[in-house]
C-alpha cells in the first residue's frame, strides 16, 4: 500500500514537471511570436507612415520604382498597401523590396499614395543580415582633389578621439566654419546627398565599403516631410549606421530604412518634376488586438483563431474570471490541508471572496458582519421553536432575504453603499452559514463558533485579493496554460499526509518535553 502511495506521487511529481515545461514553452511562444506581456493592459505603438508621390505626366507610359520598407530589428510590418487608381501594382523581393506601378499615359497631374503600417519589434525578429561587400572602387578624382582627399582623412585618423573612421570624417565634414578642403570637395550648391557621397567616396579610398540609406524618423503626427539620409559603412565586420548631423554611430530606435544603395529611392519613367513627402501618425493598440495580426505574420494564425483570445469580448471577460479561479482554489487547498485552518464549507471562502470583487472590499466585510450578526440572532429565536431541519433552514434563506432587501433600501435612502453591496451575497451561502455558526454555537460554544466565522472570513480576503489583483488577472488569462500546473500541485498537495502548521504549534510542547 505504501509502495503504490510512492509510485502515485512520483506519476504526480512528473506530471507537474512535464506540465511546466509545457507552460513554459508557451509562454515563450505567446511572448516572442504573439506579442503577450507579463504586465496587464500594456500597449503596443502602430506607426501608420504615409508617402505621397506628386509628379506631372509627359505624355508616356509610367512606370514608378519605389522602394520600401523590409522588416528591421526594431519594427515588424503589419500591413501595406497603394492608393493609385489606374496603376497596375506589382512587387519585387530581392535583395531590396521595392513597388513598381505602370499606367497608361496621363495627362493630368498625378498624386499617389504608399501607406505601411508598423509595429513595435521587440523580439528583434526580422534582423537584416547582410554579406562582407566587396572592396569598394576607388572614385575618379583628378590629381589636386586626391591630395585634398587623403589630406582630410590623415586630418580625421589624427583626431584624438575614440570614434572609428566614418566618425571622424563625418566629424569634419561638421565643422561650422566648413574646412578649406571639405569646400573643395563639395559642389557649389551643397546638398545632403553631396555630403554622403563625398564622405562615401573618401571611405572608399581607404578600402571601406559604404552605401547611403533612405528612411523615415518615426515622430508623432509628423507631416510633409522628405526622407532622412544616412550613410552605412562596412566597420569591424559589420555593417553600421551613422548619422550625418552628429556623426551617432548605432542605428536610431526611431528610424525606418526605406533604400539602401546608390539607387534613387523614387524612380519615374514617363513623368518629371516628381517629389516624394512623408507623413507620420502614431497609434496605439493592445497585445491582444495586435497577437491577431503577428500570428498572421508567424503563420500560426490557425492556432490563434482556435484559441480563447479570439472569442468575443463579452466571452473572453468570462473565461478571465475562470482562468483566475484555479489559483484560488490552490489557496484554499494549502490553507486547509497544509495550514490545518478549519472553515465553513470547503469552497464557501472562495464565493464570499467573488462576492467582494462585486461590493468592494471595505463595504463587502461590513455587510457581511451585518447578516451574520442579524442572522445569528434571528436563528437563535429560531432554534426555541424546535422546527424541523428543511423548515428551519428555509427561513433562515428568508431571513437572509429580507436582510438584504432591508439593507438595500436603507442604503438607497441614505445614500450609504454598504447597504447596496448586500445584494452580492449569494443568499444560500449565508443562509448556510448563518445555520452552521449557530450548530457550532451551540454545540461548541461561542469561541469554537467565533473561530471558524473568523477562519471563513480571513480565508476569503486572501482569496480576494487574489482573484482581484490585476496582475494575476492578466497572467493566468493570458498564460492559461498555468493552470495545468496548478492542477498537479492541488494533486500532489492531496497526497500530502502529515501533520497540518497548526498541529505541529499545537503538539510543540510534547516535543519539547519529550
Amino acid at each position: 500500500m505504501l509502495q503504490k502511495f510512492k509510485s502515485i506521487r512520483v506519476i504526480l511529481s512528473i506530471g507537474l514537471i512535464l506540465s511546466a515545461i509545457f507552460a513554459g514553452y508557451c509562454m515563450y511562444y505567446k511572448v516572442t511570436h504573439w506579442g503577450f506581456s507579463f504586465k496587464p493592459r500594456e500597449t503596443k505603438r502602430i506607426w501608420n507612415i504615409e508617402a505621397h508621390i506628386n509628379f506631372m505626366p509627359t505624355n508616356e507610359n509610367i512606370k514608378i520604382t519605389l522602394a520600401t520598407p523590409e522588416d528591421s530589428k526594431f519594427y515588424k510590418i503589419l500591413d501595406d498597401n497603394v492608393i493609385a487608381p489606374k496603376y497596375k501594382v506589382s512587387r519585387i523581393k530581392s535583395t531590396e523590396n521595392k513597388i513598381v506601378l505602370r499606367a497608361q499615359p496621363q495627362t493630368e497631374e498625378q498624386n499617389l499614395y504608399y501607406r505601411i503600417l508598423l509595429f513595435d519589434n521587440e523580439a528583434g525578429k526580422g534582423t537584416v543580415r547582410a554579406s562582407k561587400p566587396r572592396k569598394p572602387a576607388i572614385p575618379e578624382y583628378d590629381e589636386t582633389q586626391m591630395a585634398v582627399a587623403k589630406s582630410i582623412l590623415a586630418q580625421a585618423e589624427a583626431l584624438e578621439t575614440e570614434a572609428d573612421l566614418p566618425q571622424k570624417i563625418i566629424e569634419i565634414f561638421n565643422e561650422k566654419p566648413t574646412p578649406v578642403a571639405v569646400s573643395t570637395l563639395l559642389p557649389f550648391k551643397i546638398t545632403k546627398e553631396n555630403v554622403a557621397t563625398t564622405i562615401k567616396n573618401l571611405l572608399a579610398i581607404k578600402s571601406v565599403p559604404s552605401r547611403l540609406i533612405k528612411g523615415v524618423r518615426l515622430e508623432e503626427n509628423k507631416k510633409s516631410f522628405s526622407p532622412d539620409l544616412m550613410i552605412e559603412a562596412y566597420v569591424g565586420g559589420k555593417w553600421r549606421l551613422y548619422n550625418l548631423k552628429n556623426a551617432a554611430k548605432g542605428m536610431p530606435d526611431d528610424f525606418i530604412i526605406f533604400q539602401r544603395g546608390d539607387k534613387g529611392l523614387l524612380d519615374i519613367e514617363g513623368g518629371e518634376n516628381s517629389s516624394i513627402q512623408f507623413s507620420v501618425l502614431r497609434s496605439t493598440t493592445s497585445n491582444f488586438d495586435l497577437a491577431n495580426h503577428r500570428a498572421r505574420l508567424d503563420k500560426t494564425k490557425s492556432w490563434y483563431d482556435n484559441s480563447i483570445y479570439n472569442l468575443p469580448i463579452n466571452n473572453q471577460n468570462i473565461i478571465k474570471w475562470l482562468s483566475v479561479f484555479p489559483l484560488a482554489i490552490l489557496v484554499i487547498v494549502f490553507i486547509r490541508n497544509i495550514v490545518g485552518l478549519q472553515t465553513m464549507g470547503t469552497f464557501t471562502p472562495m464565493l464570499i471572496a467573488m462576492s467582494l470583487t462585486q461590493t468592494g472590499f471595505v463595504n463587502g466585510i461590513t455587510s457581511f458582519a451585518i447578516i451574520i450578526s442579524i442572522g445569528m440572532l434571528l436563528r437563535t429565536l429560531l432554534s426555541r421553536l424546535n422546527l424541523l431541519l428543511v423548515p428551519r433552514i428555509s427561513s433562515v434563506v428568508i431571513f437572509v432575504i429580507i436582510i438584504m432587501q432591508t439593507m438595500t433600501i436603507i442604503g438607497y435612502r441614505m445614500n450609504f453603499d454598504i447597504g447596496l453591496s448586500a445584494v452580492f451575497f449569494p443568499i444560500i451561502i449565508m443562509a448556510w452559514i448563518i445555520e452552521r455558526a449557530s450548530i457550532t454555537w451551540e454545540e461548541d460554544g461561542a469561541f469554537n463558533a467565533s473561530r471558524e466565522i473568523f477562519n471563513t472570513l480571513l480565508t476569503s480576503v486572501v482569496t480576494y485579493f487574489i482573484i482581484q489583483d490585476e496582475y494575476i488577472k492578466h497572467l493566468m488569462f493570458a498564460f492559461n496554460e498555468l493552470n495545468l500546473v496548478i492542477l498537479f500541485i492541488v494533486m500532489l498537495l492531496g497526497t500530502y499526509t502529515g501533520y497540518r502548521l497548526l498541529e505541529l504549534k499545537r503538539f510543540a510542547p510534547l516535543v519539547k518535553r519529550g
